[in-house]
C-alpha cells in the first residue's frame, strides 16, 4: 500500500495541494490496519511527498528535491520501475572479470555485464553496471531492451529474475561508499570530473547463498536521498 501510494504521487495522480484518502478509507480499501496506513503517510511525510494538516487530512506534495526513495526490503527496491524510466548505455554481453565473478561466488572468470541510466523526471541521477553470472546473462539475453544501446524501459533486473526466470531472490547485500566520478561517469550523469558521488554496491542471492546479480550504482547525492526505516523487534 504504502509503494503504491509513493507511485500516485509521484507520478502526479496526487496533484500538488490535492487530498488523499483518510486512513479509515485506505484502511478499508487495502484491507489494512489503521496503524499500517499511519505507518505509510508517516514515511511519506519523511519523504516529504505529503504533508498533514490536523484535523482536515493528508495532501500531497510536489517532490522538489530530486529523488526520494525509502528501502525496507528487496520489493521496495523492485519499486524504483514505479516511478523512474531505465537507458541501456553499455548492453549486456559476455566477459571476463575476475573480481566481479569472484563477488559472485562463481566457478569461472566468465560474466555478463550490461550499464544503464535511471532516470526520473527527465534527468539521470544514477549509473548502473550489473553482472550477471552466464546461465542468468544467457537467458537475459532474450530481452531486446537489454541488448539494444539507447533502448529505454521501466524494469528492474531483479524484476526480470523473479519475473521472466521464476528465480526467487531471498537476500541482498549492501555497502555504502563514497567515489569521485571519473571520465565516464561524469558525461554519464552530466557532472564535472572529480564530483562526490554516493555508491551502492548490491549482491542479489537466491535461498543457496548463490549469486543472481551484482549491482554497482553510483547517484548524484543532489538528486537522490536514500533513507531505511529500523524498527525495533518486538
Amino acid at each position: 500500500m504504502s509503494r503504491e501510494l509513493r507511485a500516485k504521487v509521484l507520478q502526479g495522480e496526487y496533484a500538488d495541494g490535492q487530498q488523499l484518502p483518510t486512513e479509515a478509507e485506505l484502511s478499508q480499501s487495502y484491507g489494512v490496519s489503521r496503524q499500517t496506513v499511519r505507518r505509510a503517510f508517516q514515511d511519506l511525510v519523511a519523504d516529504e511527498l505529503v504533508y498533514r494538516v490536523p484535523g482536515r487530512g493528508t495532501f500531497a506534495r510536489s517532490p522538489r528535491h530530486g529523488y526520494v526513495r525509502q528501502i525496507g526490503s528487496i520489493d521496495d527496491l523492485m519499486g524504483l520501475s514505479e516511478d523512474t524510466g531505465l537507458e541501456v548505455v553499455d548492453p549486456l554481453q559476455r566477459q571476463v572479470d575476475l573480481i566481479s565473478a569472484g563477488r559472485l561466488r562463481l566457478g569461472s572468470d566468465v560474466v555478463y555485464r550490461a550499464r544503464f541510466l535511471r532516470i526520473h523526471d527527465g534527468s539521470a541521477f544514477c549509473s548502473t553496471t550489473v553482472y550477471l553470472p552466464p546461465d542468468v546473462g544467457r537467458q537475459l539475453g532474450a530481452v531486446e531492451e537489454l541488448t539494444t544501446r539507447g533502448a529505454t524501459t521501466t524494469f528492474t533486473i531483479i524484476g526480470l529474475l523473479e519475473k521472466r526466470l521464476g528465480v526467487q531472490i531471498a537476500e541482498a547485500q549492501q555497502s555504502i561508499t563514497v567515489a569521485s566520478a571519473d571520465d565516464e561517469l561524469a558525461q554519464a550523469l552530466g557532472c564535472r570530473v572529480g564530483h562526490p558521488l554516493l555508491r551502492i554496491d548490491r549482491l542479489y542471492l537466491n535461498g543457496n547463498g548463490d549469486g543472481l546479480e551484482l549491482a554497482v550504482s553510483h547517484f548524484l547525492p543532489e538528486q537522490y536521498s536514500y533513507r531505511i526505516s529500523l524498527r525495533r523487534s518486538t
